[in-house]
């Protein structure tokens, strides 16, 4: 299929290339760095340069790419653990959840594009009540994530409820693993970068339109739909 991968170079984009192009998906990727773009083309990918607040360029990139499928894989975090610039960047990545996320579905539509995969969280459900399924709320009263579950509430409502749009939602939990802040899981819940990529890649082909929990089964969110629907396994590991 043709994919249209927004966020290529990002943590879960850079484990997702593979297992795209390995499937044998031809790829277009977005990147803001024409640098990182030439090293998508040398991976496989076809690049396409661009700023996701761009609505005119996501469009014509889109319509360009042709693509079947997009995954939003865009965010806007520090590639480094600190806690000051990871609260700064909170309003700047709620801001590609909605915006950005308004283009991409705008972009997708203008090119007749039925399936939209997009990351979302699967660490703020309100407490108690575990595991949660994918029906539970995610918790919008609580005031020290007030901007990012905001985000990702309005960010879910887009992808699910655009016209014309299969849309399918990956709560993701708290990543671990290459390119992350962590290489061990730490709090729940938790998940390994590669199996958020296997899961989107599985998300293509497989699995009807809604919300699916997609993390380690720890005991925090319940992963059964995910593994029935999508055949998800949270143990998943590149080679």
């Amino acid at each position: 299929m043709r994919v249209f991968l927004a966020g290529a170079s990002g943590a879960i984009g850079r484990r997702l290339v593979p297992l795209l192009l390995h499937a044998g998906h031809e790829v277009t990727g977005t990147t803001r760095s024409a640098e990182t773009g030439r090293e998508l083309a040398r991976a496989g990918v076809k690049p396409a340069v661009l700023d996701v607040f761009d609505a005119k360029a996501v469009t014509e990139a889109m319509r360009a790419a042709r693509p079947e499928v997009v995954i939003h894989q865009l965010t806007d975090l520090p590639r480094e653990f600190d806690e000051a610039k990871i609260a700064a960047s909170y309003s700047r990545n709620a801001r590609i959840r909605t915006e950005g996320t308004r283009n991409l579905i705008a972009a997708a539509q203008a090119a007749s594009v039925r399936r939209f995969i997009v990351q979302s969280i699967a660490f703020a459900y309100p407490p108690g009540g575990e595991p949660h399924l994918e029906s539970d709320p995610l918790n919008l009263a609580d005031p020290a994530r007030a901007v990012t579950v905001k985000g990702a509430v309005e960010m879910e409502r887009l992808v699910l409820e655009s016209s014309g749009i299969d849309g399918i939602v990956l709560r993701y939990g708290l990543l671990y693993g290459r390119d992350t802040w962590t290489q061990a899981p730490g709090r729940k819940p938790a998940l390994h970068v590669d199996a958020a990529a296997q899961a989107a890649l599985l998300a293509i082909t497989r699995g009807v339109p809604g919300v699916y929990n997609i993390a380690d089964d720890d005991g925090v969110v319940s992963i059964a739909k995910a593994r029935a629907e999508l055949g998800f396994d949270p143990k998943f590991r590149l080679p």
